[in-house]
């Protein structure tokens, strides 16, 4: 199964600091290698989760938006 390594995050309608907190507990689960898509709406969201993201040594592979949505790619480093 191709679609097996990479994982699909909604974090839409929530706010700081669920995105966030999602995201971790989300990565927490993953192997190494694996790749997370997380669609947020919060603005917030962009800063706090890229940070995180940078902060625990994972991978911004993409960060895009269309309207208010927000999606980030994330691999799973360590």
């Amino acid at each position: 199964m191709s679609d097996s390594t990479e994982k699909k995050l909604d974090a839409t309608g929530l706010f700081c600091p669920e995105p966030v907190f999602r995201t971790k507990i989300e990565i927490e689960r993953m192997q190494v290698g694996e790749t997370l898509t997380v669609s947020a709406d919060d603005p917030a969201a962009e800063d706090d989760i890229s940070r995180w993201v940078t902060r625990n040594g994972h991978e911004l592979l993409d960060l895009s938006k269309d309207g208010n949505v927000i999606t980030f790619q994330i691999k799973k480093v360590k």
